[in-house]
């Protein structure tokens, strides 16, 4: 089935910025976006989630990597401290300690990532193609658990497949966690001799230890039951178990000449 397909993106895209003056310059960009794509890839160069012609509407959905919201703030700041500042411009060992010191930030907000609720394909008949879950309520509670036995969103609101038909929820039809992160540095010009510089860096990347989870396990065959039709195990179903991109520092020493 190729080449059939594409992707379509809209965006609002608004630019707030403001150029070194006084030792400040910011920049804060927003985007509010929006991409369709009926291939099922990113690129659209992929084989389709269903590869059926006649049942191909199937696949149109918003793109796997669409974020409605996107919202970046960086800035630059030299300090207001030292010779040719504002405060302590006197000779010193104070000036020596809090003069030259430049803050850098970014931060970054995001609206989570779509993703899909599945089921085992087994009832289907359908090679090369994957299988939808039914919804069976009409809202999906988003609950926000993280962690085993703490679904993130009403794992009731789906259910298997048991016929062959695809199942009703559509694909990339809820959306992960949203992501947040905040990187900040220290630098520290040292001038050696007029053509021999020596920098200072010290940079602390998530510096709120913020995890970064990923989307939920979103297989709903994968939940056990037990005799009387009670759920006795989700066993990954609706869970987030893992998280990325712990808090980290580094310091380094840049020599330009």
């Amino acid at each position: 089935v190729s080449p059939i397909g594409g992707s379509h993106y809209d965006s609002l895209q608004a630019q707030l910025q403001r150029r070194f003056a006084q030792g400040v310059s910011m920049n804060v960009a927003y985007t509010f976006a929006k991409s369709i794509t009926n291939s099922g890839s990113d690129v659209s160069d992929g084989t389709p989630p269903v590869a059926i012609p006649d049942l191909y509407y199937l696949n149109r959905s918003v793109s796997a990597f669409d974020r409605t919201h996107n919202l970046q703030i960086t800035n630059i700041t030299d300090l207001p401290f030292g010779r040719g500042r504002r405060w302590l411009k006197d000779s010193g060992v104070l000036t020596t300690i809090a003069g030259g010191w430049q803050l850098n930030s970014i931060v970054a907000l995001m609206s989570g990532r779509p993703f899909s609720v599945t089921a085992s394909g087994a009832s289907l008949n359908a090679p090369f193609s994957t299988q939808r879950a039914d919804q069976v309520k009409p809202e999906v509670e988003i609950l926000g658990g993280v962690g085993r036995g703490t679904p993130y969103f009403d794992p009731f609101a789906f259910a298997a497949v048991n016929d062959a038909r695809f199942g009703t929820a559509g694909f990339n039809s809820l959306r992960g966690p949203g992501r947040v992160n905040w990187d900040l540095s220290m630098f520290r010009d040292f001038r050696i001799t007029e053509k021999v510089n020596l920098q200072f860096r010290g940079e602390g990347f998530n510096i709120t230890n913020t995890p970064k989870f990923g989307t939920p396990g979103a297989n709903v065959s994968n939940i056990q039951y037990n005799a009387d039709g009670s759920v006795r195990n989700l066993n990954g179903f609706g869970e987030i178990i893992s998280a990325s991109e712990e808090r980290e520092f580094s310091l380094g020493l840049r020599l330009s000449f």
